[in-house]
């Protein structure tokens, strides 16, 4: 069961807080609560000279005894490929604190699906409660729901702007795909058509990053095609491929997502368009994008596991003192430059691998 603090309104508490910061002001309030915490400090005993300036190497637990909270992570495409490095990042947080999550939502993105599991979720009380809120309202009610009965709530992957998860983490979607625009008008000109293949239009993990590419396009005279192919492997290879065989003369074709990243990356191969100067490009580390594709975007799918994970649990064991906060967990470009970093090693880190492993840092890091 839940183990959550009744004594005091959450909503009370955050009005409280919110009301102090505005009346009082930041500089006025800052002696004060300086006061007040070290008269706090000095209450149980806990001066300067008790805190080390390092900590020692351990492996114990440093926090009292607490419960094994359960948690669920909701997903729209359970078995995709994508999410073996989440599921890694949520399994090694779990395995850190002590805790456990059920994986659950929809093998086809089937929103109804998903908000079923979330209730069952909200049913089964758990601690906290990850999603991907890939609908504009479709979850809004069950967010509140849980919310109400003092059940923490973080999206992951996709957020809504209507949405009341606490926080997002994952990546921002709309700039990522600003970002792959642009990287890609370096291989057409202008009047050339690209065709952008999305899983589901409209859908939030992959809408965005659509938007954000048409915003760059269009201002710089590209023939932009948005083309919904399915969010499994399988039929959005036939829904390219088709759509390839009716517009030979593409420049560019890219993916918004991994399912179809894949489709995209297996398209040019299976079909020579590199030979033909058709470029493409993805989102996503899938082996087939890796090898066949001018560029991807790693999203860092294991701390979007990781983070979801240790926000719930820390909003628990706080009692709601440390509440989520958005994380961006990056775009970054994986290009032939650094493309051996993820084809030569198997790991969990990046979902090439279940099997965990150790490596070395780089002995220098890029900041270009």
């Amino acid at each position: 069961m839940g183990n959550r603090e009744s004594g005091v309104d959450p909503k009370v508490r955050e009005l409280s807080r919110r009301r102090f910061l505005r009346n009082a002001g930041i500089t006025a309030a800052a002696v004060p609560f300086l006061g007040t915490f070290a008269e706090v400090l000095t209450e149980h005993g806990a001066d300067a000279q008790k805190f080390p300036f390092s900590s020692s190497i351990a492996t114990k637990n440093p926090w009292p005894s607490y419960p094994a909270y359960k948690f669920a992570l909701v997903c729209h495409v359970t078995a995709d490929s994508f999410f073996i490095p989440t599921r890694a990042g949520a399994n090694d947080m779990c395995a850190l604190l002590g805790c456990s999550y059920t994986w659950t939502g929809s093998e086809n993105d089937i929103v109804p699906q998903m908000v079923d599991a979330f209730n069952v979720a909200i049913d089964d009380d758990v601690d906290g409660i990850g999603c991907c809120i890939v609908d504009p309202t479709a979850f809004n009610d069950v967010t509140d729901k849980a919310l109400g009965l003092g059940i923490p709530v973080v999206a992951y992957n996709a957020e809504s702007p209507t949405n009341n998860a606490q926080s997002y983490i994952g990546q921002n979607l709309f700039d990522a795909g600003v970002a792959v625009a642009k990287r890609i008008l370096t291989y057409v000109k202008k009047g050339d058509l690209v065709g952008g293949m999305i899983s589901v239009a409209g859908s939030l993990n992959e809408q965005p990053r659509m938007d954000g590419a048409a915003s760059v396009f269009k201002p710089a005279g590209i023939d932009f095609v948005q083309v919904a192919v399915g969010a499994t492997e399988g039929p959005a290879l036939s829904a390219t491929e088709a759509w390839y065989h009716g517009h030979p003369d593409v420049k560019f074709m890219f993916s918004s997502g991994g399912s179809n990243g894949i489709a995209v990356a297996t398209a040019i191969e299976k079909l020579g368009l590199a030979a033909k100067g058709v470029g493409g490009a993805a989102f996503d580390v899938g082996i087939p994008v890796l090898q066949e594709i001018a560029f991807t975007v790693d999203q860092q799918a294991y701390l979007q596991g990781a983070m979801s994970i240790y926000q719930l649990f820390l909003y628990n064991i706080t009692g709601g003192l440390i509440t989520p906060t958005n994380v961006d967990t990056g775009a970054k470009y994986v290009t032939k430059s650094n493309v051996m970093d993820y084809l030569s090693k198997k790991d969990s880190w990046e979902g090439s691998s279940t099997t965990p492993v150790v490596f070395t840092r780089p002995k220098s890091i890029s900041y270009l």
